[in-house]
């Protein structure tokens, strides 16, 4: 499919994900739910020597091509993954504020969320083990395994849905998700955090 392959790994959607995926030329994967296991079905599914990840409700801002290529242009970086910067899709003082946290996040321990989009050769994916079947923490699970000093952050911005903090209210929300953050590190199950998550 030209330059890009594209595959939507779908777990059970009820709207027109499917049909709009197809009419825009994406194969579609009908999956088990579950970020994890999706996302690395994905992975499984790809032919690509490189692998961009992309959760279904962020959008790469304009240059993310040209960086893209860039940062896969330079054989060194066989062994690094590229994430992009965390923006929201909301104009409001908290969205602004969360995306500051979220950079100063990245920029000193290295936790690069799902919604930043991960650029990653196969190679390296695989030598980790990929993505772990979990519902939740998959990516900063698999984050830590790249590490830090192999994380780059590229400068388009990864535009992610702000309806979940609209939804459930700024402060509310960021609350829950570092109490998910901090009961992954003291070793609570993923499966249970999942659970907190949702509710």
């Amino acid at each position: 499919m030209g330059e890009y392959e594209i595959i939507v790994v779908d777990g059970g959607s009820t709207d027109e994900t499917v049909l709009i995926a197809r009419q825009l030329g994406a194969q579609v994967i009908s999956w088990q739910r579950g970020r994890g296991v999706q996302l690395r079905a994905g992975a499984e599914f790809a032919a690509g020597e490189w692998l961009l990840f992309l959760h279904a409700d962020t959008v790469l801002a304009t240059g993310w091509r040209e960086a893209a290529r860039e940062f896969i242009a330079n054989p060194a970086h066989r062994e690094r993954a590229a994430t992009f910067r965390f923006g929201l899709d909301d104009d409001c003082p908290a969205a602004r504020r969360l995306e500051q946290r979220v950079a100063w996040r990245v920029r000193h321990l290295g936790l690069a969320y799902g919604d930043q989009g991960l650029l990653i050769h196969r190679g390296l994916y695989e030598s980790l083990g990929g993505f772990r079947a979990w519902p939740l923490m998959e990516d900063v699970d698999l984050v830590r395994r790249i590490g830090r000093h192999r994380l780059t952050v590229l400068a388009p911005r990864a535009l992610t849905s702000a309806q979940r903090w609209r939804r459930d209210g700024w402060r509310r929300r960021s609350i829950r998700n570092f109490g998910c953050l901090t009961l992954y590190f003291i070793g609570v199950p993923p499966g249970i955090i999942a659970k907190i998550y949702d509710r």
